[in-house]
């Protein structure tokens, strides 16, 4: 996009390139279904095919935040300071580089999840990728918070937004310990330099979760401020 029309983007609605990039990340977070399908499979031409995806809309999501940040007016008169736009952004674009650095690692080292944990793992991934949608969902009330001038019940249903995405991330710290838990059981069976790569990847999926969860936190300071 070129830097005049990133510009009327903010001309016509300051906050549309937020929420147009929350859209490019969940994208690229959401794609980790697909891929850990062939990994589950053990696919490895398919899930290189779907990690490149991955890449490149991290790569995409990338740019627009460097867009963003290069040209986020200074002067937008809003209830909603400059800088918080820009930490927001941030952590956003932190989801995209999560699912590119798992995808990366699993691809890396052809990863295999033991049979035995799949469907517990699949069922822990799904609800870690529900957070980076609902994150997503709360991102994009932002215009109608403009328009409602960061009040009422507008700000009322983002809330309530909110407190439902920190209850997807409760949910996914219980599956996270019960999948380490299992792991735990069968690891002495396990090549030991896996089973190091195999609790990392636990957690990374777990901080999707984690990192959705301050995004909404993010714009709930920026809602009480």
């Amino acid at each position: 996009m070129s830097t005049n029309s990133f510009l009327g983007v903010f001309a016509k609605s300051p906050l549309k390139p937020i929420e147009d990039h929350i859209d490019l990340v969940d994208q690229c977070t959401q794609l980790l279904a697909p891929f850990f399908e062939c990994v589950f499979q053990c696919d490895w031409t398919q899930a290189e095919k779907v990690q490149q995806q991955i890449s490149q809309l991290e790569k995409q999501a990338d740019n627009v935040k460097r867009e963003l940040r290069a040209n986020l007016p200074t002067g937008l008169f809003m209830p909603i300071q400059r800088q918080d736009i820009l930490t927001l952004i941030t952590e956003q674009d932190k989801l995209a580089n999560k699912a590119k650095d798992i995808s990366g690692r699993i691809i890396g080292r052809q990863l295999q999840i033991p049979e035995v944990l799949q469907e517990s793992f699949n069922a822990y991934l799904l609800k870690c990728l529900a957070a980076s949608t609902q994150a997503k969902e709360v991102i994009n009330e932002l215009d109608e918070l403009l328009e409602a001038g960061f009040k009422g019940r507008e700000v009322d249903l983002v809330e309530k937004m909110i407190s439902h995405l920190d209850q997807i991330e409760d949910e996914t710290d219980s599956m996270q310990r019960e999948i380490r838990s299992s792991l735990l059981k069968i690891e002495s069976g396990i090549n030991p330099v896996d089973v190091m790569f195999l609790y990392s990847i636990i957690e990374w999926v777990g901080q999707l979760a984690d990192t959705a969860e301050r995004v909404g936190a993010r714009l709930e300071l920026m809602l009480a401020g």
